[in-house]
C-alpha cells in the first residue's frame, strides 16, 4: 500500500531494533533492575511457577478476567513477561523520532494514554526514555503524565514500578506521574482526550478485536473524532497469522483493518490519520551476555504502526 510519509521522521528501516539506545534510553540493566527490585517478593516465592501456570492456562482458554483476577497472578505475569516487553518498548520508543521529540520537550507537560498497559511494560519503557532524555534538562519544568487504562486491577503492579522510577530515575519526582484507571476502555469515555499527546495500544488491539469488534471500531473512531491534530498513536501486535482477523470467509492482518479505519482505503488515504513510521515485522532480541534476570527473557517479533492525527 503506497502511503505518504514524513520520511524525516522515519527510523532506519531494519528488521531488528537495537538492543539498547544509550543516547535516548536508560541501559537495559537499569530497566531490569526495576523489575528485580519491585517484584522481589514474587520472584522469591516458592509458588511463582504455580501462579505462572495458572495465568498461562487462563490465557490459553482466552479467559482474560480469570487470568488477572488477583495480585499473585498479576505480579507473577508482570515478573515473567513485562521485563522483556519493557526492553523492547524502550528500544522502540527511543528509535521513533516523533516519540523522542515529544518526550524530550523541555518546557511542557506531555500526556500519554496507555490502553491495556496494566502489566507495566509500557510505563517502564516510556519512563526509561523520558528519564534518560530528562537528564539533559534535569531542572526543567517538563513533565510526563501517564494514564494507564486496563480492565484488570493492576494498581499495585503499576504503583510499585512508578514509585521505583520516581525514586531512582528522575531528579524531581514530580516530573513523572502515573494514574491507573481500572475500567474497560470500550465501555467508557476517554477523559480529556483532546489533551493527549501520545496513545499506545501495545499487544492490545488484537485482543480487543477478538472480544468486541464493533466496540473496538467505535473506540478507534472516537479517537479520531476527539484527538487533536498532531496526536501520536502507536499500535504494536504480534507479527504473523496470530494477529489475523476473520471477516466473512476471509482472513486479514489486523493492521490492514486498523489502517483502513484510521488512514482510509488503499489508494485513497482520506482518513483522519497518517502513518509516519511502520514495520510489518521487526525483531527485538535480548543480548543475554549483557544482562541477567531471574526468569527467561523473551525475544519479540511484532509489527507496529505510528500514526499522527492530521
Amino acid at each position: 500500500m503506497a502511503r505518504s510519509k514524513s520520511n524525516e521522521h522515519e527510523p532506519e528501516q531494519s528488521s531488528t531494533l537495537p538492543f539498547t539506545n544509550k543516547d535516548n534510553s536508560l541501559e537495559p540493566y537499569q530497566i531490569l533492575d526495576a523489575f528485580t527490585v519491585c517484584f522481589k517478593h514474587i520472584l522469591d516465592s516458592p509458588d511463582l511457577d504455580t501462579f505462572i501456570q495458572k495465568v498461562k492456562s487462563d490465557l490459553y482458554n482466552r479467559d482474560y478476567i480469570a487470568a488477572f483476577n488477583d495480585d499473585n497472578k498479576r505480579f507473577s505475569y508482570a515478573a515473567r513477561w513485562s521485563p522483556s516487553r519493557a526492553l523492547a518498548y524502550a528500544s522502540l520508543f527511543s528509535t521513533l523520532q516523533p516519540v523522542v521529540d515529544l518526550l524530550q520537550e523541555s518546557e511542557q507537560v506531555k500526556r500519554v494514554l496507555c490502553v491495556g498497559g496494566g502489566a507495566g511494560s509500557e510505563v517502564v519503557g516510556l519512563g526509561a526514555v523520558f528519564c534518560r532524555l530528562k537528564e539533559y534538562n534535569p531542572n526543567s519544568p517538563s513533565q510526563l503524565d501517564i494514564n494507564v487504562v486496563d480492565i484488570a486491577d493492576w494498581t499495585m503492579v503499576v504503583n510499585h514500578l512508578t514509585n521505583y522510577m520516581k525514586q531512582n530515575w528522575v531528579h524531581r519526582e514530580s516530573s513523572l506521574n502515573m494514574r491507573f484507571t481500572n475500567e474497560d476502555i470500550l465501555s467508557s469515555k476517554v477523559e480529556d482526550i483532546a489533551s493527549i499527546d501520545l496513545i499506545t495500544l501495545l499487544f492490545t488491539t488484537n485482543e480487543l478485536f477478538a472480544e468486541k469488534r464493533k466496540e473496538t471500531i467505535k473506540f478507534l473512531h472516537a479517537l479520531s473524532n476527539g484527538c487533536k491534530s498532531g496526536t501520536l498513536l502507536l499500535i504494536a501486535e504480534s507479527a504473523g497469522s496470530f494477529s489475523n482477523i476473520t471477516i466473512g470467509n476471509k482472513q486479514f492482518p489486523v493492521q490492514f483493518l486498523i489502517d483502513t479505519i484510521l488512514v482510509g482505503k488503499q489508494g485513497q488515504l482520506n482518513g483522519p490519520w497518517e502513518i509516519i513510521s511502520e514495520s510489518d515485522s521487526i525483531w527485538y532480541r535480548v543480548n543475554e551476555r549483557e544482562v541477567t534476570y531471574p526468569l527467561k527473557l523473551e525475544n519479540m517479533r511484532f509489527f507496529y504502526r505510528l500514526y499522527r492525527r492530521k
